[in-house]
């Protein structure tokens, strides 16, 4: 099961890595897990995302190699992304493509009749073939190993949970600036082109203004995630870095809001944001979450430890650690980097 996407505050990275009992297993994906302590940073029930259109025309009889175009021969739409598929991959994803009208009729059974297409993440999905729409599907068939059933269904759960979430009315709400402003930051990218969002759990001192009301923080913490998944073209960037920066945080002031938080961060992160994390650095980790983390290594698959980084304090220790995935010119002087950053 991916641990990607647990929220890393309140529970330490490691702890997270079961965080999600419903989901059946999956590959190594996002390592999310973001802490209830700080964040790391809607379709009505029609959902606006998935609007009613005409049945999706079939694919082009030039885009054939042979034969009637059916899955077997439309020839794929590409891009660098798409060109880094497996064979297994790709039948993950042609089969998974083919099943989207039950999914949408699933997904929305108040539909009628049900969207033959929708968007997600700024993505159409349809029957009819689109490299970057083979982008979107292959991270949720990553996410449950190339098991096409168990895709469909967290899919299914996907779209749902966005239209009960109501997302669009989520990113038009307004946020203190004072304070989730200082929460999370998007700043540079990697060398490869992935932005980078940094998650300041201590910047903000009064913990009661940022978790009194748990639910207005899940709406801020899901909003920083789709703004950050804005930056990503899905041709040939669909991932981003997250650096979780534990400086200032008591890990022994933990209320039963944080840990609230933590906990549904986690479970939507892991559930309906499948492989958009390449990789994960906690940095100024107390010795204590340190410990905790080696303790729980054993359990944590290798493809999800590959992604993880624990790093200790100290501009120069951070810097040696950052600057193998992030150029110094676009690290934060703050990290031991060549840039301003941020305040």
């Amino acid at each position: 099961m991916s641990t990607e996407n647990a929220e890393p505050i309140p529970v330490p990275p490691p702890a997270t890595v079961d965080a999600t009992a419903t989901p059946a297993p999956q590959s190594e994906s996002q390592p999310t897990s973001e802490p209830a302590a700080a964040p790391a940073v809607a379709a009505e029930p029609t959902p606006a995302a998935a609007e009613v259109t005409e049945p999706a025309k079939a694919a082009k009889p030039e885009a054939a190699t042979t034969g009637e175009a059916d899955a077997s021969t439309v020839e794929e739409p590409q891009n660098p992304l798409t060109q880094k598929f497996t064979d297994a991959e790709w039948k993950a994803v042609k089969e998974l493509r083919s099943q989207l009208p039950e999914i949408f009729a699933k997904a929305y059974p108040d539909a009628s009749p049900a969207p033959t297409e929708i968007t997600l993440w700024g993505i159409t999905l349809s029957t009819e073939p689109s490299a970057k729409a083979s982008v979107v599907l292959a991270k949720f068939a990553r996410a449950r190993n190339l098991d096409v059933k168990q895709a469909a269904e967290m899919l299914v759960a996907t779209l749902r949970w966005r239209d009960e979430f109501k997302i669009e009315e989520v990113m038009q709400e307004q946020f203190d600036e004072d304070v989730f402003g200082r929460l999370g930051k998007v700043f540079g990218k990697d060398k490869e082109g992935r932005p980078v969002t940094y998650n300041l759990y201590g910047a903000v001192k009064d913990m009661k203004a940022v978790f009194g009301d748990v639910q207005k923080f899940i709406r801020w913490r899901v909003q920083f995630m789709e703004e950050s998944i804005k930056l990503l073209d899905f041709e040939t960037i669909d991932q981003m870095v997250q650096i979780h920066d534990y400086e200032g945080v008591s890990m022994t002031q933990r209320d039963a809001n944080q840990k609230a938080a933590a906990k549904e961060a986690t479970s939507i992160f892991q559930n309906h944001y499948p492989e958009f994390l390449s990789r994960k650095f906690f940095i100024n980790v107390p010795t204590l979450l340190t410990w905790i983390f080696w303790l729980f290594k054993p359990l944590i698959s290798a493809a999800t430890l590959a992604k993880m980084s624990v790093v200790g304090s100290g501009a120069k220790t951070i810097s040696a650690e950052l600057s193998q995935v992030i150029n110094p010119k676009e690290l934060p002087k703050r990290y031991g980097g060549q840039a301003e950053g941020f305040d």
